[in-house]
């Protein structure tokens, strides 16, 4: 079995998730930030895969398209629409019409591990909408999107077919940091955002700290 790779965005910054037992990438970059349509999904895949490694465990900040799923809710994503995908194959031959997903029996076992030895309750499917990004959504655009997912990124859609193509096994941790912008019964702001997150930090460094391990 190869390593196990740990891939996080906004959500795990500041967090120390290296150890000898798996490999661990900031997305966004270590020392410049890269927007999300600027990181280049196809090297941060490769240089997982050049490392020995043979699955991906993805945290993503996300936000909730229903009240229910609210600041604080962790969620394993079972699908995801990405109509306009920046990063759309690593192929330029036939290959490029293949059929992209989540890997379903690698999310098995990362729901199996985390409901057994997390303190976090996570959800256990739903759709992830990936959105173009770097802005947010209006409130109009988050309602045609809510009629058809569930939590909403920029970026986990794109580093799931770049890893599948690379033969990484796929699988993503989305956090909800906030809802998304009218879903609330106010408007979004960024420190509502911000504040999301920050509050989410100690609970996925507790849960990680658990279920890693166990997956490496």
């Amino acid at each position: 079995m190869g390593r196990l790779a740990v891939v996080g965005g906004n959500a795990t910054r500041g967090l120390r998730l290296s150890d000898g037992a798996w490999t661990y990438l900031q997305r966004h970059g270590e020392a410049a930030y890269a927007l999300p349509h600027e990181i280049d999904y196809e090297e941060n895949m490769r240089r997982l895969a050049r490392a020995g490694c043979d699955r991906v465990l993805a945290i993503g900040s996300v936000g909730g398209l229903r009240t229910e799923l609210g600041p604080g809710t962790f969620a394993c994503p079972d699908d995801f629409i990405a109509l306009d995908l920046r990063s759309p194959s690593t192929y330029t031959d036939m290959r490029a019409h293949g059929v992209p997903g989540f890997d379903p029996g690698w999310r098995k076992l990362v729901v199996e591990a985390w409901t057994r030895l997390a303190n976090v309750a996570l959800r256990d499917g739903g759709v992830y909408w990936q959105s173009n990004g770097p802005r947010l959504e209006t409130p109009a655009e988050i309602r045609l999107i809510a009629a058809y997912a569930d939590v909403i990124g920029m970026t986990i859609a794109s580093e799931c077919v770049i890893a599948g193509e690379l033969g990484l096994a796929y699988a993503a941790v989305c956090v909800v940091d906030n809802l998304a912008n009218g879903v609330g019964d106010r408007e979004l702001t960024i420190e509502e955002l911000e504040a999301g997150r920050a509050a989410n930090q100690a609970r996925l460094a507790e849960a990680l700290e658990a279920v890693l391990p166990a997956l490496a």
